[in-house]
């Protein structure tokens, strides 16, 4: 500031900076020579301009945009990022699908990083929705897209998983690895036979390495894809799951409300990347809305699986109602296998 200004002539000058630099968009550089000041202050004029209230910001923010409640989501539940899609409590699950798909897709396309290992879930809509919504790159990133749960199922719906996979790694000009393997097996011991197969455990080598998650939360109702494929439960164990607590999935991992992994002997039946090995990924995205997911969303943030959260408004102002205290999963008091 001139030594030789006095208070209302400091404000006038404020004004006059801020005058130039906002409304005639002039550089600072370009102010300080026409003013023969130096751009030290011309830099102080302009900071002390909006804490004097001669410039006041404000933000017209778009229909749609939710950027209060995203904050409150980040801050609420830890997270890295959360998006907010528009929606209303009339919306069915394939609208919300629809505009989940393109939030996720226009935040894979502009957040994806060289040499990134992608994990993609296989059996889940959302996440069609948001590889028909994306363009192919412009820029080589030189990524991997990985089978994270085992995408072979009844015919006429394992063409959709392979199609998502194989469409992702053709989207990002990357490699395809698949999990040649069904998502659930009868059985135990079928499991350890198919994970001595030479591509299944190819790929399961691969889950440690992934850089970036995307997956869908599921409740304990199969969704209409998931239940196409084959790779579902019985009504049976649908209801034991219930009854220890489950309230959702993730790659068909249950977890209960606080989050904490539901452990039963048909877990032991399961081909998929693990809760445990997802939380350990950089990001970790769960896509998913509806408040009939939303138990299972609340459930998957408090256990911390996921560390970005792409869901719809009616969703999010729900999950931010319920005031969390930061849950942790317990993993030593998990249901004992």
């Amino acid at each position: 500031m001139p030594s030789y200004a006095r208070p209302n002539e400091e404000l006038r000058l404020m004004a006059k900076v801020a005058h130039l630099y906002y409304e005639r968009a002039m550089s600072q550089v370009q102010i300080a020579a026409q003013l023969e000041l130096s751009q030290a202050t011309i830099s102080r004029l302009l900071k002390r301009a909006v804490e004097e209230g001669i410039v006041q910001v404000t933000i017209a923010r778009p229909h749609g945009s939710f950027a209060p409640l995203e904050d409150a989501l980040q801050a609420q539940y830890q997270l890295k990022d959360a998006i907010v899609v528009d929606s209303t409590p009339t919306d069915d699950d394939e609208m919300i699908q629809g505009a989940l798909g393109s939030a996720a897709a226009f935040y894979l396309q502009n957040t994806l990083k060289q040499n990134e290992i992608i994990g993609l879930s296989s059996w889940s809509s959302t996440l069609l929705a948001m590889v028909d919504a994306m363009r192919p790159l412009s820029r080589s990133i030189d990524a991997s897209v990985v089978q994270i749960l085992g995408g072979i199922g009844n015919p006429n719906a394992e063409v959709h998983a392979n199609r998502l996979t194989e469409r992702l790694g053709r989207l990002v000009s990357g490699r395809s690895v698949f999990l040649p393997a069904p998502g659930i097996v009868g059985s135990e011991e079928t499991r350890k036979v198919l994970l001595e197969d030479v591509f299944v455990s190819e790929c399961l080598a691969m889950f440690d390495k992934i850089t970036l998650a995307l997956v869908g939360i599921g409740d304990i109702e199969p969704s209409k894809l998931l239940a196409s494929s084959g790779n579902r439960f019985s009504s049976a164990e649908l209801d034991m799951l219930r009854q220890n607590g489950a309230v959702g999935d993730i790659c068909l991992r249950f977890f209960d409300a606080a989050g904490t992994p539901v452990r039963l002997p048909l877990d032991r039946r399961v081909i998929s990347m693990t809760l445990e090995q997802l939380s350990t990924v950089k990001r970790s995205v769960g896509i998913a809305g509806g408040t009939r997911k939303l138990a299972a969303i609340r459930g998957a943030l408090r256990g911390k699986w996921i560390n970005v959260l792409i869901t719809d408004r009616v969703v999010a102002e729900a999950l931010i109602a319920t005031g969390e205290h930061h849950h942790q999963p317990n993993i030593e008091t998990a249901n004992s296998e």
